[in-house]
Order: C-alpha cells, then structure tokens, then sequence
C-alpha cells in the first residue's frame, strides 16, 4: 500500500544561465545551518569543477540536503546552459517538484522554456521564485505575467497555474510572499518548499526500486549511482538485479556494497534508506544512467526520460603535426579513445562512433559549449589530440529531404548594433522572427530562427559587433529543411611557411599581411596557421626569416622593430575560428591552429581537386 514520507522534500532548482540558482542554493545552505560559525565559505559552493567556476556556470548537476525544522530537503541544482540541458531532463525523475528561478529584470529566457516545459510534461509542481528583486531594473510584476503567460503557452493544467510566487535576492540572502516588502531571510522560500512540494511517496513494503539518474565517479570506489528509493528499501549488502526499462535483455545481480545519503555538502555512510530517499551508492561496475535496481523476486524496471538527441559533432583525432608528443601525458589512440568512452559513463547527452580509421572519433554533443568544456577537460588532464571544426548532424525526413537542426536566438543589444546583428545573421541564414524594445528603450530584443550551423563560429564576432554589450542565447528548435550552403569566414590564414622558431624580424614583415595569433620565440611549422588574413585567401608568411647581417651599417639600420601585440585566441575563440580544412591542435599547454594537409604543394591539389 502506498504511503507518504512527510519528513522528506526532494525538489530541483531550474532556470535559465545566470538567473541565480546556484546562489540560491549557497544561501539555503547557509540558513539551514550547514556550515559552522565562522567558517570560510566559497561563493557558488556547488560550482566544485575549475572550469564551472572559471566560466561561472554550473555543468554537472549536484545534490545537496539540508534539514528545516523536522523536514530534510534534498535539492538538486541544476544546469541552466542549453547544451547540458541533458543534465537536467534526467534529475527531473528524481524529484517531487521544482523551483523555477527567473530573474526579476531579464524575465523568461530560452532555457527557461525548455526546462519548465520539461517539469510540466512530468506533472511536477512548480515553485515560481522571481530572483535578483534588489536589482535596480528589477521589474518583479511584469515578470509574474510573463511566466503566467509562458505556462498558458506550454499548456500547464489548472493545478500548475495555480503555483505559488516567492520573492528573492539569493545575493544577500532574503525571501518574501510580497514583491513590495523584502525578506529578512529565506523562511518563506523554506515554508512553501515543505508545504506546496508533495511528499514522496511508495509503497515500503513491496519489492526495491532504486531509479539511477546520475552517476558519479570517484577512482578509489570508481561509479557512484545515484537515484531515489521508489518503492520498498535497499540496505547495505543486499543482492538486487540491475535492469532496463528501454534494454530488456540487460539483467544482473549485483551486491550493493556501499550506501550513501546526502547531509550538506557531504554524503554519510548509511545502512539502510526507505521510500523517497535520494541515495548513492557504490561497488556496482556496471551501472548506467537510466537502470533500476530491483528485488530479485519483483523486477519491475521504470520508465526513463527520453534523452534529446545531439545535434553537433567534431572530429577527434590523434595529434600528427611535427610537435606532436612534446607536451601531452596522453598522446596515442588508445588513451583518447579510453577517455571518451569513459565520459559516456557520466554524460547521456554525448555520443562517441568509431570511424573507418583507429586514429579519428567521432564526438557529438549538444552544442559547441559542450564539446569545448570537454576539451578543455581532457587537455587538463595531460591529453594531446587534434579536433576538426564543428558541424551539425542532418537528417533525411520520410520524403527524402535533408533537414538540418534549428536554432531559436534571442538576442538583446543596444540600439545602435541591432543592424549590425540583423546583417550579420540574414548572411548565415537566420529568419527574423520578431523585435522588440526593452531596457526603456535603450535596448532591441531580436529573436530569429536560424540553421545551428550559421551559429558556428559567430559568438566571437557577435561580442565584436556589439563591443562586449549584447547578449544571445539559443535554443534547439527541431529539425527543419536544409537552408542552403553558409560561407563561415570570409577572411584568409597566414600560415607559416617553413619550420622553426618565430623571430622578431619575420614577425615584422608578416604583421603587414593580417593579424597574427604569435609572439616571437614561439615554436612553428609548415602548414601551421600563425594569423588570419584581411583577404579571401590564405598566404603564406616566412616568420622565421632572420635579417641578412652586413658589414656596413647606416643610421637608424638597427632600430628596434616595433610588433603589433598578437591576438591570443581561447579555447572557444579557436574552435569559432578554424575554417572545414583546419583542425585546432590541442596539448595541455599550447592551442595551435593548423591546415589539415601541412605540405602547400599538396594542399594546392586538393583544393584544385575541389
């Protein structure tokens, strides 16, 4: 018989990049009494991984508990960036309800769509907490309307609409009932958490049904599962069978030999957990994402959500060029191939293929953002390797067309850019579908339907034409025809023309082509791409051409030459840049941008054979 666990809440923070849900998070943490007077405190203390605290954004979601008077909520933060939103569509089976944080200026995003339309489609209750209200812009009213308006818009039933609103600036810790009256601490935002999120409920007498949503790994116990007691308990040592909902044949017993529940920011060791805990638990190796631990007398495997597909993808390969294996750890096939199929463990969103050869992988994802945070991973690691420029997946619909993923852009720049912006994107394909002001005036929202294609390699000239003050967002938007073909850069390469090390006087005279990506003293290579070019074409630079030394000198011969300073490229900069016949050459300490074919004879007949 079913029964309610009215001492548990288990609920997700979701919302679009940068509303606050972190923040959030940090300030439940503190009032709950989770740390020690006096103790030293991180901001974003859930942003545990470097680069989610360099970037400022959360990618892996995280679970946390923390007690209210007689009431543990566990709380799952979660991504707010389109390309993980993998991440978020799997913990939404682990809870009971969510809390939608939406900024008081900026209002509905993208991704706030995407997330809430996801809560709603599993029926969860909804939790509206209007963020960042001490904002001087802040317009929490208007923003209530606009969230109403998105939940008629995403079809939500009489019960969902009827959802409570709470108040927040997560910054200095306050909530309150009444957008006209602040808070004094986060008490409300508690008191409707424990009365409008339902408590978990099963049946603690029937067989164990542990769902794992997520999966963690730690190299002293390897995979950690973690997922909620549905029905019956598990307890430490107990034999369950692994199964599959959507893998019927997949069936294994298996010993539970550690038990985990979350208490703050640690997990505890426990013997035994019943219906609505969200625990963790080690020693199994062979356990994924989507399977149920079951009794073996009862196996009854629950439906999973449906992971989105990807809709991007890049080539990764071993790195070949002539400086090849001076600096990664990791450099031959078999390391990246074992690296990549190790992150499909923990990322559902990823897809690795092998291709016809052993020395190239095929790695799709989500987006661009998602595929460069794990090269970045993998290159701290100690990994070297190569990557191709992005491309998107097509498909072929029933009738036999190509279609390719769409995007939906929202974007919110300053006045006098807005068509700069609209230029740019009519050239790559993009469909303005509406504009509108905001900001007071000051500001254009621009929203279009564009191929995920013409998006590729645009963000770093999106922040160029907009001198750093707009603001884009994206959305997968399904599959529509193919729009025609895109030219992504309409600039050349320099590319060094011999190998060596860059001297200042080679430098000098290459500068006068274009603008240069190098410093002197730097190492290069035939075929290695040192700038780009303000022509169409790419030309070849000698930057390792030394100055004739003569006997006779004349005044002002030997005056210092004077280098422009070079464009150092990121990360994301690289991959936006590199052109279909580049690849960008990844080691733990240098990004090289190369041609793929590095002899210029060669290259000359390849793209004569074109």
């Amino acid at each position: 018989m079913k029964q309610k666990r009215e001492d548990v809440r288990n609920v997700a923070i979701i919302a679009h990049v940068d509303h606050g849900k972190t923040t959030l998070v940090d300030e439940l943490l503190k009032q709950s009494g989770v740390f020690r007077e006096g103790q030293d405190v991180a901001e974003r203390v859930m942003d545990s991984n470097d680069i989610e605290r360099e970037r400022g954004i959360t990618i892996l979601s995280k679970n946390t508990a923390v007690m209210y008077r007689n009431t543990k909520i566990n709380i799952v933060d979660t991504p707010g960036h389109a390309d993980f939103g993998g991440e978020v569509e799997r913990v939404l089976k682990m809870v009971n309800g969510v809390i939608l944080v939406v900024d008081a200026f900026e209002g509905p995003m993208p991704q706030t769509k995407f997330v809430l339309r996801k809560a709603l489609e599993l029926k969860l209750p909804v939790i509206v907490c209007i963020n960042k209200t001490d904002r001087p812009e802040a317009r929490p009213d208007q923003v209530v309307d606009e969230v109403l308006e998105l939940f008629l818009e995403l079809d939500a039933d009489d019960a969902q609409l009827d959802c409570p609103f709470v108040y927040a600036s997560a910054k200095t810790g306050v909530a309150s009932l009444d957008s006209a009256r602040a808070g004094s601490s986060m008490e409300p935002l508690f008191e409707t958490i424990v009365n409008y999120i339902p408590a978990p409920e099963g049946d603690p007498e029937s067989g164990t049904q542990v769902l794992i949503s997520t999966i963690d790994y730690n190299e002293y116990v390897g995979r950690i599962g973690i997922g909620k007691v549905d029905n019956g308990t598990i307890k430490v040592n107990q034999e369950v069978v692994i199964c599959n909902h959507h893998d019927p044949d997949k069936q294994m017993k298996v010993k539970v030999s550690k038990l985990y529940e979350f208490d703050g920011l640690s997990k505890v060791g426990i013997k035994e957990a019943g219906i609505g805990s969200i625990v963790a638990i080690s020693g199994i190796a062979d356990i994924h994402i989507g399977d149920t631990l079951c009794s073996p007398d009862s196996i009854h495997p629950i439906p999973f959500q449906k992971i989105s597909e990807p809709t991007i993808a890049m080539q990764f390969m071993v790195n070949d060029s002539p400086l090849a294996g001076l600096d990664g750890k990791y450099v031959t096939s078999r390391h990246i191939r074992d690296r990549l199929f190790r992150e499909l463990n923990t990322d559902v969103s990823l897809r690795v293929e092998e291709t016809d050869t052993t020395e190239c992988f095929k790695v799709s994802g989500r987006g661009e953002l998602h595929l460069s945070v794990l090269i970045e991973t993998m290159r701290r690691e100690g990994y070297e390797f190569a990557v191709s420029k992005a491309e998107v997946l097509y498909r072929t619909d029933e009738s036999g067309k190509r279609t390719e993923p769409m995007e939906l852009a929202y974007i919110d720049v300053p006045n006098e850019f807005a068509g700069a912006v609209i230029e740019k994107l009519g050239q790559r394909k993009g469909e303005l579908r509406n504009m509108g002001s905001i900001s007071g005036g000051t500001y254009t929202r621009l929203e279009f339907s564009i191929p995920a294609r013409g998006l590729i390699g645009y963000r770093g000239e999106f922040m160029t034409d907009t001198k750093g003050n707009g603001i884009m967002n994206t959305i997968f938007d399904g599959y529509a025809p193919y729009k025609g073909d895109i030219q992504y850069r309409h600039q050349g390469s320099l590319i060094a023309f011999e190998a060596g090390e860059s001297i200042t006087y080679g430098l000098y005279n290459a500068q006068e082509r274009g603008t240069l990506f190098i410093g002197p003293g730097e190492k290069v290579y035939a075929g290695m791409v040192v700038g780009q070019t303000g022509r169409s074409e790419d030309i070849e630079v000698n930057v390792c051409k030394k100055k004739q030394l003569t006997n006779t000198r004349s005044a002002g011969a030997d005056d210092a030459l004077r280098l422009v300073p070079p464009r150092i490229l990121s990360m994301e900069q690289a991959l936006d840049f590199i052109d279909t016949d580049e690849l960008l050459e990844v080691t733990p300490s240098h990004l090289r941008i190369r041609k793929k074919i590095l002899d210029p004879t060669m290259r000359k007949r390849a793209a004569m054979r074109k």
